[in-house]
């Protein structure tokens, strides 16, 4: 007896360790960017000092992006003269209010984000098939790998342009003053302060490298959410369908009546649908504001490249590259997981009629019929709730980039 008892404790304590440990292979590394920026969604019953400081983190986040957006909006309106130097920091501008309109979506957003990792943890604390378990592993480790592919190359784009730009350039001497100065990476207007003289100078532009970090984490942050959720999500639809492929004849894990098994794989449909309904509500606003913005960005940044590359300004020239490669990769990775979301619905539809549903008895066959037009009219992720999220639209982005940077050169 005593032997029966620990063997089922530490059969227990496996699974425990095993749902564990399945759970953080899903969203580990989506929290590690998340919650630094206090937008990891915790649970509703947390002590109110912890929720306090989650709001400090937010107030904290919105100051140091609006502290690189207003200064050099009014430098670039006040000061400059020379358009290529107005386009030059319009760019960057874009990059700004784009990241404060991210951040501030996945702000509003929280509860719908917070109910879809719950249910990602609800699925593997239910899974119990080694199979399925094993395709769910499977899909968890392509969206980790979605995961830090992007951010890889947010973060490049953030060494070279806050980083390695400053260092090629140096300190420099000011024209009107016995001082030199480390050029800032967002100039500010000199009606509200003159960074040129130290310490300001050193404060300052740590302060803007701090608001960069925190721009590209808001941008590696929302594009780890899409990818955990479309692997999860790819998933469970995968796991559906070999569901289905075993609707007829059961499987050991399976119930022995065949009326228990449609209504098991009904659910399983019900659920996957509910997950991408939570999952088009928690990113559609992100998906238009970087759909939006990658349009204005790709055109600006090809037009750079163009300019410096003429000039012989290689470091400038290298990290626009970067850019260009980091942020057209953001929006190529949100219109790829579109499309492998769509394309994995319409395919339970086709498992659906490939299996021998001719040999359900009665009505029981009906079921069939309601997963196929279920599968061929379920939602699709969108930007907005205006553009679908494919592989067409990631073209579209590109020609119509293209086209504004054409007009661009040809009018300046």
């Amino acid at each position: 007896m005593q032997k029966a008892g620990t063997d089922s404790v530490s059969t227990r304590v496996s699974i425990e360790y095993d749902y564990n440990s399945n759970v953080k292979l899903s969203v580990q590394l989506s929290r590690w960017i998340l919650k630094p920026l206090g937008v990891w969604p915790n649970s509703a019953n947390i002590p109110t000092i912890e929720r306090y400081f989650y709001w400090l983190i937010n107030v904290i986040c919105y100051s140091l992006i609006t502290f690189l957006l207003i200064p050099c909006s009014l430098y670039v309106i006040l000061e400059i003269e020379d358009v290529y130097n107005k386009i030059k920091l319009l760019g960057p501008l874009n990059f700004c209010v784009m990241a404060f309109l991210k951040y501030h979506m996945l702000v509003v957003y929280e509860n719908d984000i917070r109910e879809c990792i719950e249910r990602i943890e609800w699925d593997w604390k239910n899974i119990t098939y080694s199979k399925d378990k094993d395709i769910m592993i499977e899909n968890a480790i392509f969206g980790r790998r979605l995961i830090i592919i992007c951010t890889f190359f947010m973060y490049s784009g953030f060494a070279f342009y806050y980083i390695a730009i400053p260092i090629s350039v140096g300190r420099i001497p000011a024209q009107d003053a016995n001082v030199t100065f480390i050029p800032m990476v967002y100039p500010f207007s000199r009606f509200i302060v003159d960074t040129r003289y130290s310490p300001i100078n050193e404060i300052l532009f740590s302060l803007q490298v701090l608001a960069g970090c925190l721009m590209h984490s808001i941008t590696s942050a929302a594009c780890s959410l899409a990818a955990m959720f479309a692997a999860h999500a790819c998933g469970q639809m995968q796991v559906l369908m070999s569901w289905l492929k075993h609707l007829i004849n059961g499987r050991s894990d399976m119930c022995s009546n065949v009326d228990r098994r449609i209504a098991k794989i009904v659910n399983q449909h019900v659920r996957i649908l509910q997950f991408l309904t939570h999952t088009q509500k928690a990113l559609q606003q992100v998906s238009f504001v970087e759909f939006l913005g990658s349009v204005l960005n790709i055109c600006l940044l090809g037009y750079y490249i163009i300019m410096e590359w003429s000039s012989s300004h290689m470091t400038n020239t290298v990290t626009y590259i970067v850019l260009l490669m980091s942020l057209t990769f953001n929006i190529f990775i949100f219109c790829y997981i579109g499309e492998l979301v769509a394309e994995q619905c319409e395919k339970i539809g086709q498992v659906s009629y490939m299996i021998d549903w001719y040999r359900l008895t009665g009505n029981k066959k009906l079921c069939c019929v309601l997963i196929i037009a279920m599968s061929h009219s379920s939602m699709k992720l969108t930007a907005g709730n205006i553009v679908e999220l494919c592989l067409t639209t990631f073209g579209d982005v590109v020609k119509t980039a293209v086209a504004f940077l054409n007009a661009l050169r040809t009018l300046t």
